[in-house]
């Protein structure tokens, strides 16, 4: 793990330390590398590497990240993780 790309993904909101360990873990060593990624397939991932189910909630920090680095422009609302929970 580089410093540098652990305070790149660290630029997103929600993703703190731990957060960024899991995606460089998965091969995103940068903001830019979460652009057209799939949140699901990110979370599936992560929970096989760690042999468990996984918080759910890392899914909806997924699919923040993912909304970060596809976009210049962010609506605040959309930058919290617990946004992006399922709707039921």
């Amino acid at each position: 793990m580089t410093d540098s790309a652990l305070k790149d993904l660290q630029r997103i909101p929600g993703v703190g330390s731990s957060m960024a360990a899991g995606l460089l873990s998965l091969g995103i060593h940068s903001v830019t590398a979460l652009r057209g990624q799939d949140p699901q397939r990110l979370y599936d991932r992560l929970c096989q590497q760690q042999g468990r189910p996984v918080d759910r909630c890392v899914l909806y920090v997924f699919r923040c990240a993912v909304y970060f680095a596809e976009n210049t422009v962010h609506d605040p609302e959309q930058l919290k993780w617990w946004h992006w929970k399922d709707r039921s």
